[in-house]
């Protein structure tokens, strides 16, 4: 089976083509077409499966649509946020908008997109830095390693301010009795879809990773010792690399983790 065979995007395949991602994981192919189909989805699947993909793919397409959507995803830890926001930048590359596609009724109808681990997603919603109450397309990666971090609770406090009428789809690396009262806070008849045990790491043997070209390795090294010498707290990497994801208005998404700190996207 084939990316196209799952209904994605031509633009979003030829994203994935580039980065040598020959064929679905197991995951992608099991949960791809339910994102793309709104449906509620609950996820049980190990490590190094491809389930980030799996959901930021058909995000993608849904994104590339227009259609205004707000989507949240909540990370596990602050670590993981940028890791997925690297990769929607990533792999959205074809979907940027041209100069003349920037126009206001087009940036009216882009999605706005928050992703983050609960404790800072709390603190900023209690702020007012963000608002939460019009998503429509909830993800939660992973609901087992939030309760290890110990952000179940605030994972909670999330939920009681999100709209009862939106897609959900959660992640999990195993089934917890911890986590069942919040997953039935979020799930109501969902679709369930099972990745077995042997399945983990089957991302590594039929995909790549994005790779840094040799050049820019030795950027990066420059950075980082340039970083540690200074009291800058930016990730410039990671702040251009926002700056690039024009199908968002030609703003990045409303943050991005870096380093534990919140970058707004209006201070870039």
């Amino acid at each position: 089976m084939s990316f196209k065979d799952l209904g994605l995007n031509d633009k979003t395949i030829q994203a994935i083509t580039d980065l040598g991602y020959k064929e679905p994981t197991t995951v992608q192919r099991d949960v791809i077409p339910s994102v793309l189909a709104g449906r509620d989805i609950f996820i049980i699947a190990p490590s190094a499966c491809g389930k980030t993909c799996s959901y930021i793919f058909p995000l993608i397409d849904i994104i590339s649509k227009k259609q205004g959507h707000n989507i949240l995803i909540i990370t596990a830890d602050d670590k993981e946020a940028v890791n997925v926001s690297d990769k929607l930048s990533i792999f959205n590359k074809y979907h940027e908008l041209t100069e003349e596609e920037n126009s206001s009724e087009t940036i009216d109808n882009e999605a706005n997109v928050i992703i983050g681990a609960p404790s800072l997603l709390l603190d900023n919603i209690k702020e007012e830095k963000i608002d939460i109450s019009n998503i429509n397309i909830l993800v939660v990666d992973d609901i087992n390693l939030i309760k290890k971090g110990r952000g179940l609770q605030k994972l909670d406090e999330i939920l009681e301010l999100l709209p009862i009428d939106k897609q959900n789809i959660v992640f999990t690396t195993r089934r917890s009795k911890e986590t069942q009262d919040t997953l039935n806070k979020i799930l109501k008849t969902p679709a369930e879809i099972k990745i077995d045990k042997n399945k983990e790491s089957e991302a590594k043997n039929v995909q790549n990773e994005p790779t840094i070209p040799e050049n820019q390795k030795k950027e990066k090294a420059k950075t980082k010792n340039s970083y540690k010498k200074s009291k800058d707290p930016l990730d410039r990497k990671a702040v251009e690399l926002a700056k690039k994801n024009k199908a968002f208005g030609f703003n990045p998404p409303h943050f991005l983790l870096v380093e534990c700190k919140l970058i707004e996207g209006k201070d870039f």
